[in-house]
């Protein structure tokens, strides 16, 4: 399905010209490059037109800020060089609104969300335009880009047309799983609803992991050929760990989807209550069986999911979580085995060949097939 080193994507490593705020690229498999970028990979020559354009092709412009740099622009530079429209597009760093008004695109900066024009800043007063398909978040520049693009790009990889179905379940399932907290961390939307201080600080997400690439205050090159540089690392990371996502859910997630699909259709063969499924062999299942219970209306909905761990042999029993992005279990294993293993387990439980339950209940293990049925069974009478 997915080949990113050769086909599909046109994955480049970008590159500065050594004077005023503007880079060029030459192509290389991302990758790579977002390991090899460095200040030694600047001023490399770059080709005058797309290999994938027309000859002579005048190159396209796409212009966003100078100044510090932040994840959604990095990647919103990224992902529009993606598209044919823009491909091997130079990336022009600049608040002239005189130099920006002449760009082929605008991203994060300029005051004005006009995709006809290709202008996607929402900074503006009045800003409010998010993703859709049941997602309330404010976008940002990178965000909107997706929204405008990422069905082309995601298309190009699958190698089937933009109305394909898989191409809308991808478009879907990455927004979900990457692209929303790249544009609620960008607009100051807090993961929770609460006023509570978080229990912990998480600064490894990306947008944090990108925020680190500007330059310290401390940098005693503070130049444009310097800051450059470092947007040029934060688009290569960014970008990587989009196409990397993009992999991972074109080639293991979406054909996942048929295998949930059938073991949850063959879960009263499994027990008479219909809350336990057997997968029959392991996969990504989690946000696929809240999706298919819903397309599906299965009731009761499923409680536990019993699958094979191929590295131990071993049998697991897990709790299904009351959403996909929830730690709590719709119906934990019970409170009396939690912490336990072993004999000491399979003589509270009753239940031979018992292994381990998780401290919070939400996975347990059996040496056998039949133990962790009974003990998902036992579990929902409990």
């Amino acid at each position: 399905m997915l080949s990113l080193a050769t086909k599909g994507f046109n994955q480049k490593l970008f590159n500065f010209n050594s004077h005023k705020n503007l880079f060029t690229c030459s192509r290389f498999p991302l990758l790579a490059a977002a390991a090899m970028a460095s200040p030694s990979t600047t001023h490399v020559s770059s080709p005058g037109f797309s290999t994938s354009s027309p000859i002579n092709a005048p190159l396209k412009r796409v212009g966003t800020h100078n100044g510090s740099f932040h994840c959604d622009e990095a990647l919103g530079c990224f992902m529009i060089r993606l598209t044919d429209k823009f491909s091997n597009a130079q990336i022009i760093r600049t608040r002239d609104s005189k130099v920006l008004d002449e760009l082929d695109a605008v991203l994060d900066v300029g005051g004005v969300y006009d995709p006809s024009n290709d202008r996607y800043d929402h900074h503006q007063k009045g800003f409010e335009e998010i993703f859709g398909h049941g997602f309330s978040t404010k976008l940002s520049s990178a965000g909107l880009v997706y929204k405008h693009f990422g069905k082309e790009i995601i298309a190009k990889e699958l190698q089937v047309d933009e109305g394909h179905p898989d191409v809308l379940r991808l478009f879907v399932a990455v927004y979900r799983s990457f692209m929303e907290a790249i544009d609620a961390v960008d607009n100051g939307i807090n993961q929770f609803d609460t006023d509570k201080p978080p229990r912990y600080v998480n600064s490894t997400h990306l947008s944090s992991r990108v925020g680190k690439l500007n330059l310290d205050w401390i940098e005693p090159d503070q130049s444009a050929e310097k800051e450059n540089e470092a947007f040029q690392q934060a688009m290569a990371l960014a970008g990587s760990e989009f196409l990397e996502t993009l992999k991972f859910y074109a080639k293991s997630w979406l054909p996942a989807r048929s295998i949930v699909m059938e073991c949850l259709a063959a879960r009263y063969d499994i027990d008479t209550s219909g809350e336990i499924m057997l997968l029959t062999r392991f996969c990504p299942w989690k946000l696929h069986l809240f999706e298919l219970e819903e397309e599906m209306k299965i009731e009761p909905s499923i409680k536990y999911v019993l699958y094979q761990d191929d590295r131990g042999k071993q049998w697991r029993v897990q709790a299904v979580a009351v959403s996909p992005d929830r730690f709590e279990s719709r119906k934990a294993l019970p409170a009396q085995w939690r912490g336990l293993r072993d004999d000491e387990l399979s003589k509270e439980s009753g239940i031979p060949g018992c292994v381990f339950v998780h401290m919070s209940g939400f996975i347990g293990g059996n040496q056998t097939y039949e133990g962790a049925l009974a003990m998902a069974r036992a579990a929902l009478k409990i």
